[in-house]
């Protein structure tokens, strides 16, 4: 039975792709930050599910992490570095290139680029006696392009982009079959879009303003998001590596000076 760790688990994409992973049939290890929120999560998905408390900018934490899971369950198949912030959950910013401090740059990167690469070294690592794996790295659509008002956001998720393939380039160089991929989401319905949307009788007149310059016109689900990251992370993806996986209801497939 493969087991998989997954980081930000707690709720939206991270809990999402949790879930699909055990229905997959895989043990699952839900870590995440709010080590009580992810407890009481796992306590309702099954046997197969386990909770680890985890602050990915930590590396003592994901060594410990891991180690737990290696005591546990003897073997690491699918690594999912999920966590991120955008900065704007504790400082409203400035995040301009001109404003920004240099101390709200340096805590996104901690989290989005600091976290992604722990956790692909502590995966090469616990995959290499085995010698395969999958690391799923979710990056964003923010990391293909520029976003002026969120620079350390979109810097960072451009760095885990870049990285995945760096990760894809070496684990294939040592002859190793653990395979790295990066998902990139635009627009996913998860709970950070709900302060926006609100409950009232505008609410779909809202969601159709968000997405108004989305070709597919609406919000990706997490669900989508979860079917791509099991793919990804079954032998089905055994040749793709390196590779970056697109979700953003064609908004990267033209621009708005496309012909209608």
């Amino acid at each position: 039975m493969k087991a998989a760790l997954v980081t930000g688990a707690a709720q939206g994409i991270g809990e999402g792709i949790a879930r699909r992973l055990l229905d997959d049939g895989m043990i699952v290890w839900l870590t995440d930050i709010r080590g009580d929120a992810v407890a009481a999560l796992a306590t309702t998905l099954g046997d197969r599910a386990r909770a680890f408390s985890l602050d990915v900018r930590d590396e003592a934490a994901w060594d410990a992490a891991i180690a737990a899971l290696l005591a546990h369950d003897g073997r690491l198949d699918v690594l999912v570095n999920n966590a991120g912030i955008t900065g704007f959950e504790d400082s409203a910013g400035p995040h301009d290139p001109e404003h920004a401090s240099l101390a709200d740059w340096r805590a996104v990167h901690a989290t989005n680029s600091d976290g992604t690469f722990l956790g692909c070294r502590a995966a090469i690592r616990a995959m290499r006696p085995q010698r395969s794996g999958a690391i799923i790295n979710i990056s964003s659509r923010s990391g293909m392009v520029g976003i002026p008002g969120a620079a350390a956001y979109a810097a960072s998720k451009a760095a885990i982009r870049n990285h995945t393939k760096s990760v894809a380039l070496y684990c294939a160089a040592q002859g190793l079959g653990i395979r790295c991929n990066s998902i990139h989401p635009a627009a996913i319905l998860t709970p950070m879009w709900e302060p926006m949307l609100g409950d009232g009788a505008d609410r779909a007149a809202r969601m159709a303003a968000l997405v108004a310059d989305t070709p597919l016109k609406r919000f990706g689900t997490v669900a989508e998001v979860a079917a791509m990251t099991a793919y990804l992370a079954s032998d089905a993806a055994a040749y793709v590596t390196g590779a970056e996986f697109t979700m953003d209801g064609g908004l990267l497939a033209g621009s708005a000076a496309s012909p209608g």
